[in-house]
C-alpha cells in the first residue's frame, strides 16, 4: 500500500481517483493482471464506487490500487464461502471500545468452594435428610452485632477441621457477598446444614439461618422465620434487650415459633465491664427478666412460653472465645470430672435463689453465711471468671497449674500464644463442643414431622380439613409434592438466581417437571401459574453447596432452573398434581418500606439494562418495591438508608452495570380524614342510569392496626366479623354485618360498609354491582385525591344507591369509576389531612452525650420517649420518634456531635397527622423556605404533587358532578376548593 496516499488513520488522502464507465469494462482483465501479480483480492464488486475516504482503516479493509483504480476483494475469497458480510456506512462503535472485547468474569460472592473435608460423611448428611424426626429447622436472630455470625462460624469450626487455623480471625464464613465481609454487617440470610452431636452424642440435622441484625433488613428474617420450626434469640450479655430484640421476639410469636434465647458475649462482663460474679449473674437475670415480660405482654392468655435456664431454653456463650454452654452442659462437665453426680437433680439447683452449704454439702434456699454465693455464682461462674484471671494475668505461673487441674495440654508453641488466641484454645478444649446449644435446639424446637401441622395452619390458605393440608401436616414424604420458596439467591456472576424454600410434603428429585404457582394465584384466576423443570439439587453450606438427587418432606433445599417466573415468594407442586391447590401465604413483614428514591440511567439508551436489574434487585430483596409515577419515574421503596445503599450498589454493581442517577430520597405519605364527610355526597354513572351516595369519617383509633395486623380479618364469616366489631369497636350489630370490604388489598386500613336500608334501596340490585363498587373503593384508597398516595384510616358508608335494572346499564365500565369519584368526593368533604411516617430511633451513648443527642433531635421535629442508663454497663439508651423525612443523615449528625461514641438503629414505627391544612390556599410556599409546621401540609402535597407530574392543587371539578356542585353551592360549603 502506498502510505503516502493515507493519514495516520488510513484514510485516503491522494488525488480523488478516477471511478469512470471504462473501469467497469477493464474489471476482468484488471482481475487477471492482479492474480498474475498475486496481489490479494478482498472487496465486493457492487461497492465500487465507494469512496476510501469513509473512514474504513486499513486493518478493516485492504484497498490495492492498479493503474488509477481502487478495487475491493470480496471478503468470500479472503475468509472463505461461510462468512457473512455487514457492510457498515460509519463506524459507530467508539474508539474506547475494543472491537473483541476480553471476557469479563464477574464476582460478587466468596469463591464458592470444592466440598471440604467435614467430621462427618455427607452420605451420612444425606440419609438423615429422610429422617425428619432428626431434623431441626432453626433461625438465629437478635439484634445488631449480638453475634449470630460469629456463632455460626464456632459451628463450622466444630465441624469443618480445617477452619480451627485461622490465626484468631473471624472467618464470617456465612457472609458470602463481599459487601458483607467489607461492611462487616451481614446483608442476606444465608442458611446453612450442619450434623451435631448432643450432650449424649446423638447427631441431629441441624438447618441453621443466619439471619442480618440490623433493623433495615428485617425483611430477611422474615423469610427465614417462614421456613423455620423455631428461633434461637441471640442478646449480648453487656448491651441486654435492644431495638431489635423486642421486635423479633414480637415477630416470632406472631408467627407462631418456639423461642429460645442465647446470651451471648458474656466474656464482655469479665474483661470489659469488669463486673463482680455476683453482679454479673444479677445481669444475666435482669435480661432473662426483661424478655419474659415481652414475652407476655405479645403471647395469647392461653399460650404458655417461659424463658429460664431451668428449663434449658437458654444458654450462654461467646462466640468470640468459642464456648457455649447450658446449665445442663455445665452439669455435664461436673459429672464428667467428679463421678456421681446426678445431673438433673443438680442442674435444678444451679439457678436462682438456691445456695451451696459446704459444711452440710446440701443446697438450701437460704445463705448458709452472709458471704455465701448463689449457686449459679459459685460453680459456673466464678470457674469461668478463675479460667480468665489466670490466663489474662501471670501466664507464666498460674497457666501450668491450671491446665493440670482442667485435664488441658498445650504444646510448647501454644503456650507462646497471645492472650485472646490463647484463651479461645483453652476455652475451647474447656467447653468442648457446642452440644449444650444443640440439646437446646432439640429439646425445645420441634422437629418438621411433629411441627409441620402448627405451620400449616398458619401458613397455607386452602382448607386445612383437605386431604392434601392433612399430608402436608403429617410431612409425607409419599405424599403429593408441595414446596414453599421465600428467598431467590443470585449465582456467582449474578445473571440468574436460584431459588431457595423447604418441602412441605412429597419428595423433589432433580430434573423434575413441576407447577410453579405466585403469590397472585388463585382458583379463580390461574394467570400466575406456569410450569417449568427442575435442574440441579443442592443443600446449602454458605460458601460451598452438597448436590443432591431428591430430597423429601421437612427439609430445606436450593434449586436450579425455575426462578424465570418467581419474584418474591411461591408455592411449587407437582405438573401432574390435578387437585386443587391453594398457596401459601405471602410473607408478612414487621415493617414497612416508607423511603423511596427516583432512579434513572445516566444514559437513557440504557434504560433497558437499567429495568432488567430493576427487575432482579425485586427478586433479592424481599421487602423492595419497585414501581413507575405516573409521570414516568422509576421509583424504589425500601426501609432505611443502610437498605437503599445496598440496593443501589447491587443495581449499578451487579444487575445493571450502568450508571444510574439517583434522586434526593422522600418518604411515602398516606392521606386520612379527621371529620364525618359535611355532607351526603352523591355521583352519577355516565349513562346517567345509577346512583351512588356515599360519606367518609374516620376510623376508631387501633382498628386499623388491627386489619393490617390481621388481628380481624375480611374472610371471617359474618357472624364472627360482627361480633368482633360490636365487642371490641362498640359498632352497631347492623353495621358491623355489613362490612363490604377492607381496602386497598385484603389487609388495607380503610373499610366500606354498606349502610344502606332495605326499605330504601333493592339490595338484589346493590347486591349485583357490590363487587364492581368494592372495586372502585380498592382502587379510590390506592390513590387517594390529595397527591395519589394510600388513603388509610378511612371508613366509608354506602348511604343510598339507585341502580338500573336491566344488567347492560349497570356494568363494570359505568359503576367502577363512579364508585371511585364518590368515594373521593365524600373523602374531601370529611375535612383531609396528609399523614406522614416516624421512625422509633433507639440512641445508645455516653451519659455525657446525652445532651448533644436531645439537641439533634430537637432541630428534626424529634421528640424523646425514654431515656435511661443501660443496666450494669457506663451507657444510657434515649429512645424517641423522628418523623422520617427528618431522618436523613441523622446518623451522621449524631455523630458528628457526639465525636462517634453514639451509636443508633431507626425503624418505621407509626403514621402521624401532619400538621395544617393541605387544602389551604392560603399558604404561599416559597422555593428554598423552610416552612412553620403549621403549613407542612400543604408542603408537603404540593411538591409531592409536583414530582409525580401532577396538577399543582387538587380540582374538585374532577371528583364532582354538575348536581353534586349544585349541591354545594346550595349549601354553601365550598370552602378553599378550587375549581
Amino acid at each position: 500500500m502506498d502510505t503516502d496516499l493515507y493519514d495516520e488513520f488510513g484514510n485516503y488522502i491522494g488525488p480523488e481517483l478516477d471511478s469512470d464507465d471504462e473501469g467497469e469494462e477493464d474489471d476482468d482483465e484488471d482481475l487477471d493482471d492482479r492474480e498474475e501479480q498475486g496481489q490479494e483480492y478482498a472487496g465486493n464488486e457492487e461497492d465500487d464506487d465507494m469512496d476510501a475516504d469513509e473512514g474504513d482503516s486499513p486493518a478493516d479493509m485492504q484497498v490495492v490500487l492498479h493503474e488509477d483504480k481502487k478495487y475491493y476483494p470480496t471478503a468470500e475469497e479472503v475468509y472463505g464461502p461461510e462468512v457473512e458480510t455487514i457492510v457498515q456506512e460509519e463506524d459507530a462503535q467508539p474508539l474506547t471500545e475494543p472491537i473483541i472485547k476480553p471476557v469479563k468474569k464477574k464476582k460478587f460472592t466468596m469463591a464458592e468452594q470444592d466440598l471440604p473435608e467435614t467430621v462427618y460423611d455427607m452420605e451420612f448428611l444425606a440419609d438423615l435428610m429422610d429422617a425428619p424426626e432428626l431434623i431441626r429447622n432453626v433461625t438465629l436472630c437478635g439484634h445488631l452485632h449480638h453475634g449470630k455470625t460469629s456463632f455460626v462460624d464456632c459451628l463450622l469450626e466444630q465441624t469443618h477441621p480445617e477452619m480451627q487455623s485461622r490465626d484468631g480471625k473471624d472467618t464470617r464464613y456465612t457472609d458470602t457477598l463481599f459487601t458483607e465481609q467489607e461492611r462487616g454487617v451481614s446483608i442476606k440470610a444465608t442458611p446453612v446444614t450442619l450434623v451435631l452431636p448432643d450432650t449424649k452424642n446423638k447427631s441431629y440435622l441441624l438447618n441453621i439461618f443466619d439471619t442480618p441484625g440490623h433493623v433495615n433488613f428485617s425483611d430477611e428474617v422474615t423469610a427465614a422465620f417462614r421456613l423455620s420450626d423455631g428461633v434461637v434469640v441471640f442478646v449480648d450479655a453487656s448491651e441486654g434487650v435492644m431495638l431489635n430484640t423486642e421486635r423479633l421476639l414480637k415477630h416470632a410469636i406472631q408467627e407462631r415459633l418456639p423461642i429460645t434465647i442465647c446470651i451471648n458475649k458474656i466474656d464482655r462482663l469479665i474483661l470489659e465491664l469488669k463486673l463482680p460474679p455476683a453482679d454479673a449473674y444479677f445481669k444475666l437475670r435482669h435480661i432473662l427478666d426483661e424478655i419474659n415480660g415481652i414475652i407476655s405482654l405479645y403471647t395469647e392468655e392461653d399460650t404458655d412460653q417461659y424463658i429460664s435456664p431451668l428449663l434449658g431454653n437458654v444458654c450462654f456463650a461467646s462466640s468470640f472465645y468459642r464456648f457455649c454452654f447450658t446449665l445442663g452442659s455445665f452439669a455435664r462437665i461436673y459429672a464428667d470430672t467428679y463421678g456421681g453426680i446426678n445431673e438433673k437433680e443438680f442442674v435444678r439447683r444451679l439457678w436462682g435463689d438456691i445456695y451451696f452449704n459446704s459444711t452440710t454439702r446440701k443446697f438450701t434456699k437460704k445463705p448458709p453465711h452472709s458471704s455465701s454465693q448463689r449457686s449459679f455464682v459459685e460453680f459456673i461462674l466464678e470457674p469461668l471468671y478463675k479460667i480468665f484471671a489466670h490466663v489474662v494475668g501471670d501466664v507464666d505461673e498460674c497457666l501450668p497449674r491450671l491446665c493440670d487441674e482442667l485435664g488441658i495440654s498445650l504444646t510448647k508453641e501454644e503456650k507462646k500464644l497471645n492472650i485472646r488466641p490463647l484463651l479461645k484454645l483453652i476455652c475451647r478444649r474447656f467447653f468442648g463442643d457446642f452440644t449444650g446449644f444443640v440439646d437446646m435446639c432439640v429439646e425445645h424446637i420441634k422437629s418438621p414431622l411433629a411441627y409441620t401441622k402448627t405451620k400449616i395452619e398458619h401458613i397455607y390458605t386452602g382448607p386445612q380439613d383437605s386431604e392434601l393440608a392433612e399430608m402436608m401436616s403429617q410431612c409425607d414424604p409419599d405424599g403429593p409434592l408441595m414446596i414453599h420458596t421465600t428467598k431467590l439467591y443470585p449465582t456467582e456472576d449474578a445473571t440468574c438466581f436460584h431459588v431457595f424454600g423447604r418441602v412441605m410434603s412429597g419428595t423433589l428429585y432433580a430434573n423434575q417437571e413441576v407447577r410453579i404457582l405466585g403469590e397472585n394465584y388463585t382458583l379463580q384466576d390461574e394467570e400466575d401459574s406456569r410450569f417449568g423443570q427442575v435442574g440441579r439439587l443442592w443443600v446449602s453450606e454458605a460458601r460451598y453447596k452438597v448436590e443432591v438427587n431428591r430430597v423429601s418432606a421437612g427439609n430445606w433445599i436450593l434449586m436450579e432452573g425455575i426462578d424465570q417466573s418467581i419474584v418474591k415468594t411461591s408455592t411449587i407442586t407437582d405438573a401432574s398434581n390435578n387437585e386443587e391447590v391453594f398457596i401459601f401465604r405471602p410473607l408478612k413483614f414487621n415493617t414497612s418500606s416508607v423511603i423511596k428514591i427516583a432512579v434513572e440511567p445516566v444514559n437513557p439508551s440504557e434504560l433497558p439494562k437499567m429495568l432488567d436489574g430493576l427487575r432482579k434487585v425485586n427478586k433479592s430483596y424481599p421487602l423492595i418495591t419497585t414501581k413507575v409515577e405516573e409521570s414516568g419515574e422509576h421509583v424504589v421503596l425500601g426501609t432505611g438508608e443502610l437498605y437503599l445503599d445496598c440496593v443501589m450498589h447491587d443495581l449499578r454493581k451487579m444487575y445493571s452495570e450502568i450508571d444510574i442517577k439517583v434522586a434526593d430520597p422522600v418518604v411515602s405519605f398516606c392521606e386520612t380524614v379527621v371529620e364525618t364527610s359535611s355532607l351526603k355526597c352523591f355521583a352519577e354513572t355516565p349513562n346517567k342510569r345509577n346512583k351512588l351516595t356515599m360519606i367518609a369519617e374516620p376510623l376508631e383509633k387501633g382498628l386499623a392496626e388491627d386489619i393490617e395486623n390481621e388481628v380481624v380479618q375480611i374472610t371471617w364469616p359474618r357472624k364472627r366479623l360482627g361480633e368482633f366489631f360490636q365487642t371490641k369497636y362498640d359498632w352497631d350489630l347492623l353495621a358491623a354485618r355489613s362490612i363490604w370490604a377492607f381496602g386497598p388489598d385484603v389487609t388495607g386500613p380503610n373499610i366500606l360498609v354498606d349502610d344502606t336500608l332495605p326499605s330504601e334501596v333493592d339490595k338484589s340490585l346493590l347486591g349485583a354491582v357490590k363487587d364492581s363498587i368494592v372495586q372502585g373503593f380498592q382502587w379510590a384508597t390506592r390513590e387517594g385525591p390529595l397527591c395519589d398516595e394510600p388513603i388509610r384510616n378511612v371508613k366509608f358508608k354506602i348511604l343510598d344507591a339507585v341502580i338500573a335494572q336491566e344488567p347492560i346499564h349497570r356494568g363494570g365500565g359505568q359503576i367502577i369509576p363512579t364508585a371511585r369519584r364518590v368515594a373521593y368526593s365524600a373523602f374531601l368533604m370529611a375535612t383531609p389531612r396528609m399523614m406522614e411516617p416516624y421512625y422509633f430511633v433507639e440512641v445508645m451513648a455516653p451519659a455525657d452525650c446525652v445532651s448533644a443527642v436531645y439537641t439533634v433531635l430537637a432541630r428534626r421535629r424529634g421528640h424523646v420517649t425514654q431515656d435511661a442508663p443501660v443496666a450494669g454497663s457506663p451507657l444510657y439508651t434515649i429512645k424517641a420518634f423522628v418523623p422520617t423525612i427528618d431522618s436523613f443523615g441523622f446518623e451522621t449528625d449524631l455523630r458528628t456531635h457526639t465525636q462517634g461514641q453514639a451509636f443508633c438503629l431507626s425503624v418505621f414505627h407509626h403514621w402521624q397527622i401532619v400538621p395544617g391544612d393541605p387544602l389551604d390556599k392560603s399558604i404561599i410556599i416559597r422555593p428554598l423556605e423552610p416552612q412553620p409546621a403549621t403549613h407542612l401540609a400543604r408542603e408537603f402535597m404540593i411538591k409531592t404533587r409536583r414530582r409525580k407530574g401532577l396538577s399543582e392543587d387538587v380540582s374538585i371539578n374532577k371528583f364532582f358532578d354538575d348536581p353534586m356542585l349544585l349541591e354545594l353551592a346550595k349549601q354553601d360549603v365550598m370552602l378553599n376548593y378550587p375549581m
